[in-house]
């Protein structure tokens, strides 16, 4: 839009355009020297501007000329158009065109539309709470100030990051009693970072800490400093402090800052951009000279990797707490707060929906009790049961129900010995996590699913529960090869996650009895950093063969064994497989009573 601006100042010129000579127009002298030679056949006079016909064809500056072109110096008097007459050359007069009222209008056309911008981009900003004088003060913070009484939520309602609400419970009192703890020599902190996965928490624990603090409490994204304009973003940084140091104490919230304080000079061509302008006035603002003002900056953030190393030392973030996805205590503590709110049926079993839920966030599980009332509420329920959340789980985990595909018998048979075979290995192996649920009811990400629930969340991995997991995703392809006699495509899923699980034993964990305990690492780089072009490995190629062939023989292993278990097991594998075929899905109890284990 703003582009269109210098253009406007061009439009009175085209008035003038209507008037400017053609090429093809000859001088006064020449006219009136063919005049007098009587080579002048008509002409059209129109004010100063004579066009006319000669009799014959005349050459000029090496230029045919028939018709010309020229201009009278000053208004064609009765006394020449006599002589003209007296030639008997034919006079035309035409009379002035009126062009007035459209050289106003040209000249006004600039203005008109600069009064239209103008009356748009004041809606515009306007619209976006600037009111009239938005555009004036486009360098403004854009922070939202809450005080107290703005928040209703508190370190009540966050449930699963205790860690993380003892550290900020105590900047809360440290700003609401400064004078404790000075008296013991401790400064206030100048920034929190917390760090976690996205649906963790973290912004709601910022809102619980502007329910808790009785200062003010400024709430801005990151993605909120950085505009087209230059120099915005600096701009913005120092309006957000000075507001802040005007209402000290106070709290500055800044969500997702990765967005500006990514690492300087990062990318192929580093550079000087407005983001770095914004994160350098950051830098600055956060370790100030002056040490008595009491601002924190709270700051989140999913991508801690990525972050300047300026931005993390401590004097400007002195404090990193991480806020990790909930275990199963937590989220069990999180779907009660999330429960409370929902009529519930009594049979709803909040601790086995949390062992249920590994690896859910707390976004997640409340997006699970969402979607249970809502399938409730569908149903005509009175009350949320525990099969509207298993089924609401099914949907997050798996996808909708396909119920429009229709296979035929020998996919369905094919289906029903592929996740019996996961069902049977699931089982038979020591280490593998009890079997929840089997189905071949066909979802968006998968025609059918062998669920096993664990007994709690682990966070070490033995190498003896590791290989006895991969012969579980081994066991749906080896019932496959054994019964039908022919492999399908069923088994890609299982085959890329083996995969991925068997490198990281060779190249992460230690756990090749090739290589033993060296750990190789992934090997690959932040390439948007811009720190490599491309991936790049610490081995050799030889070794790049060797662990190609670790990783193969840990997955044929794996593979040889699931064989084994269906070739003894063959009995309970059909009564299973039957089983799916008739019922399309089995229990825990049924899957038990079928293979004659308990």
């Amino acid at each position: 839009m703003f582009a269109i601006i210098p253009l406007l100042f061009l439009i009175p010129s085209i008035s003038t355009l209507f008037m400017t000579a053609r090429q093809d127009s000859v001088p006064y002298s020449f006219f009136t020297e063919q005049l007098r030679e009587g080579n002048v056949q008509s002409i059209t006079v129109q004010e100063e501007t004579v066009t006319g016909i000669l009799n014959r064809e005349v050459t000029y500056q090496n230029q045919p000329i028939r018709e010309f072109e020229t201009y009278i110096p000053q208004s064609v008097s009765g006394e020449y158009l006599d002589r003209i007459n007296q030639e008997g050359v034919e006079v035309n007069t035409l009379p002035t065109p009126d062009t007035s009222g459209l050289a106003i209008l040209l000249n006004l056309l600039p203005f008109a539309i600069m009064i239209w911008i103008f009356v748009r981009m004041s809606r515009a900003m306007r619209q976006q709470g600037g009111g009239m004088q938005g555009m004036f003060s486009v360098g403004k913070s854009k922070a939202k100030k809450f005080q107290k009484s703005d928040s209703d939520t508190t370190f009540g309602d966050v449930a699963g990051a205790d860690s993380a609400k003892v550290e900020l419970q105590e900047v809360v009192d440290f700003l609401r009693n400064p004078e404790r703890y000075q008296q013991m020599g401790a400064e206030i902190p100048h920034g929190v970072l917390m760090v976690g996965p996205p649906g963790s928490g973290k912004t709601l624990i910022a809102r619980a800490v502007a329910g808790e603090a009785d200062v003010p409490f400024y709430s801005i994204s990151g993605s909120d400093f950085v505009e087209m304009f230059v120099g915005v973003g600096a701009s913005r940084v120092r309006d957000l402090f000075k507001d802040a140091r005007g209402s000290s104490p106070a709290i500055v919230f800044i969500d997702e800052i990765d967005s500006i304080g990514r690492q300087r000079g990062a990318g192929l061509g580093g550079g000087h951009d407005e983001r770095e302008q914004t994160l350098n006035q950051l830098l600055s603002e956060m370790d100030g000279f002056d040490k008595t003002e009491t601002v924190i900056v709270l700051a989140a953030t999913n991508r801690p990797d990525v972050l300047d190393p300026a931005l993390l030392r401590p004097g400007r973030f002195d404090r990193r707490i991480t806020v990790p996805a909930p275990a199963v205590r937590d989220r069990e503590a999180i779907l009660k707060i999330h429960a409370a709110r929902r009529p519930m049926e009594e049979d709803v079993d909040i601790d086995a929906i949390a062992r249920s839920t590994a690896g859910f966030s707390g976004a997640d599980l409340a997006n699970l009790l969402n979607e249970a009332s809502l399938m409730a509420a569908r149903a005509r329920h009175t009350k949320v049961s525990y099969e509207d959340i298993l089924a609401a789980r099914d949907k997050i985990v798996l996808g909708l129900e396909r119920s429009g595909v229709v296979m035929s018998d020998e996919e369905r048979r094919t289906v029903a010995y592929h996740e019996a075979g996961h069902a049977l290995v699931a089982v038979h192996v020591p280490q593998a996590e009890p079997v929840h649920k089997v189905t071949i009811i066909p979802r968006e990400r998968a025609m059918g699913l062998t669920e096993q629930l664990p007994e709690g969340d682990k966070y070490l991995y033995r190498r003896d529960y590791i290989t006895d997991r991969l012969a579980v995703m081994m066991g749906g392809r080896a019932a496959e090869a054994e019964v039908i006699g022919e492999i399908t495509s069923g088994a890609a899923s299982d085959l890329k996650q083996s995969y991925s699980i068997a490198r990281q034993m060779v190249l992460e964990w230690g756990m090749s009895e090739r290589f033993g305990n060296v750990a190789f690492g992934s090997g690959e780089r932040e390439v948007f950093l811009g720190s490599e072009l491309g991936h790049q490995r610490q081995y050799s190629d030889s070794t790049a063969r060797e662990i190609d062939d670790e990783v193969r023989e840990i997955l044929n292993e794996a593979y040889s064994r699931a064989v084994e278990i269906v070739q003894t097991k063959r009995e309970g594998l059909d009564k299973l497989a039957s089983a799916l075929l008739e019922k399309e899905q089995v229990t825990r109890e049924q899957v038990e009573e079928l293979l004659g284990v308990h």
